[in-house]
C-alpha cells in the first residue's frame, strides 16, 4: 500500500499543488489514490484561504489510467465499490469553488485524462500524451470523460477520440482544444504555479463568481446564462472586494482583497 499516494503543498501564498505520488506505477489510478484524492478536495473545499490549485504527478508521467493490476480478478461488485469512490472523488473536484489547473507530463491516459479533463484547464509538458482507450479494453470512461472532452474540443472531435481510443500528442492537443499550453518539461510546474499566483491575487470573490458562472452556463441557453452572470455581477459590485479594488487602482497600489 502507498503511505501518502496523494501530496499536497503550499506552492504560492493561496495556491495548493497537489501531486500525484505513485512514480513507479506511473500514477496509476487506484483505490487508495481514490479515496485520498476524494478527502484532499472535500478538505480543500472547506478552505477559506485558497485561492487556487495545481494539480501534477510526481516521476515520468500524470496518471497512466486506472490500476489494472489491483482491478484484474475483481468481481463485479468490487469493481463497482471501488467506481463508487472514484465517482465521489471526481465529483468533489469538479465541485471544488476555485480554479484547478492541470499541468500534464508524460502520459495521461483513461482515468488520468478524466483527472485533467475535471481541471478547469491544462497546461501539457512537450512530450505530453492523451488518450481514452477505454475501449480497448470493453469498457468506456466513467469519469466524466466523454461529456468534459465533447465540451473541451467538440462532438466529432470527441467521438473520434473516444470510439478509437487513439493517443493524442501534445500539439495535437493544443490544435484541439484539450490544452492551452504547451511548456518545457523543466518549467511546466514553474509556469503552472506561477499562473495559479496570478490568478490567487485577484479578487477572490470574483474568481469563484467566474468559474460557477462559466461552468453553469455552459449548461444554459444563452439568455439564461447572461442572467446568471448578471446575477454574480450585481451581488459583486457591492462588495467591500470590489471597493478596495477600484480604490486601490485610483491610488495606484496593489489592492488588499479579503474576500467580501
Amino acid at each position: 500500500m502507498d503511505d501518502n499516494p496523494v501530496l499536497v503543498r503550499e506552492a504560492a501564498p493561496g495556491v495548493k499543488l497537489v501531486a500525484l505520488n505513485r512514480p513507479a506505477a506511473l500514477n496509476a489510478l487506484n483505490t487508495g489514490m481514490g479515496e485520498a484524492l476524494l478527502e484532499i478536495w472535500t478538505d480543500l473545499a472547506a478552505d477559506a484561504s485558497l485561492r487556487a490549485v495545481v494539480m501534477t504527478g510526481e516521476g515520468k508521467a500524470f496518471c497512466a489510467g486506472a490500476d489494472l493490476k489491483e482491478r484484474n480478478g475483481m468481481t463485479d461488485q468490487a469493481w463497482s465499490d471501488q467506481h463508487l469512490i472514484f465517482e465521489a472523488m471526481i465529483r468533489a473536484q469538479l465541485a471544488l469553488p476555485v480554479p484547478i489547473l492541470a499541468a500534464v507530463q508524460g502520459a495521461a491516459m483513461g482515468g488520468g485524462a478524466e483527472l485533467a479533463l475535471a481541471c478547469d484547464f491544462t497546461w501539457a509538458a512537450t512530450g505530453a500524451k492523451f488518450a481514452m482507450p477505454e475501449v480497448k479494453l470493453g469498457i468506456m470512461p466513467g469519469l466524466g470523460g466523454p461529456a468534459l472532452l465533447a465540451r473541451a474540443v467538440g462532438e466529432r472531435a470527441a467521438l473520434e477520440l473516444l470510439t478509437s481510443g487513439r493517443v493524442v500528442e501534445a500539439p495535437e492537443a493544443l490544435s484541439l482544444g484539450l490544452v492551452s499550453r504547451v511548456c518545457a518539461p523543466e518549467t511546466l510546474v514553474v509556469e503552472a504555479v506561477a499562473l495559479a499566483a496570478q490568478i490567487a491575487a485577484n479578487a477572490p470573490l470574483s474568481v469563484r463568481a467566474l468559474k460557477s458562472s462559466v461552468r453553469a452556463g455552459m449548461a444554459l441557453p444563452l439568455d439564461a446564462a447572461m442572467e446568471l452572470e448578471l446575477k454574480e455581477y450585481n451581488r459583486l459590485f457591492k462588495t467591500a472586494d470590489r471597493r478596495e479594488g477600484v480604490g486601490a487602482f485610483n491610488e495606484r497600489r496593489t489592492p488588499q482583497f479579503q474576500g467580501r
